[in-house]
């Protein structure tokens, strides 16, 4: 097994329900409680499964095709148990349109490949949702 490799963000409040989360490279995202029109913890999960997937597959396809339309959609329930709250059936699904010719047959046929490659073995993100890794929270002395 190797050892891995450190990824992190920082997240901080920016007003009332609203908070930034900013990555190694400067880039921010900002996100909120659903009060507002940002994207919630929830929707940024989903547009994580969908993207870690979708940069897989579009690596995989678009050295035979370019394609015409691309489209992930990710859904999922939002349940509150005893289990608390938490997403269940979690759906990603694919809509890629490639041009008629011989390299838009190829991009097509390994398309359902490269989805399943990404989902069973590439997508960091759905790999960690589906094993069920432990999340530590801690905090800081003040």
């Amino acid at each position: 097994m190797s050892e891995g490799s450190l990824r992190a963000v920082t997240v901080e409040r920016t007003g009332p329900g609203r908070f930034t989360a900013t990555n190694a490279h400067g880039a921010a995202i900002d996100f909120g409680t659903g009060d507002g029109t940002d994207f919630t913890p929830v929707e940024l999960l989903l547009a994580a499964l969908g993207g870690c997937t979708a940069v897989d597959v579009d690596v995989a396809t678009s050295r035979h095709a370019e394609p015409e339309a691309f489209t992930v959609t990710v859904s999922g329930n939002k349940v509150s148990d005893e289990l608390g709250n938490r997403m269940t059936d979690l759906e990603v699904r694919f809509s890629v349109t490639f041009p008629e010719g011989a390299s838009g047959d190829r991009a097509r046929a390994i398309l359902p490949r490269a989805v399943g490659v990404s989902h069973d073995r590439l997508c960091t993100v759905s790999r960690t949702v589906e094993i069920g890794t432990p999340v530590m929270a801690v905090v800081e002395d003040a």
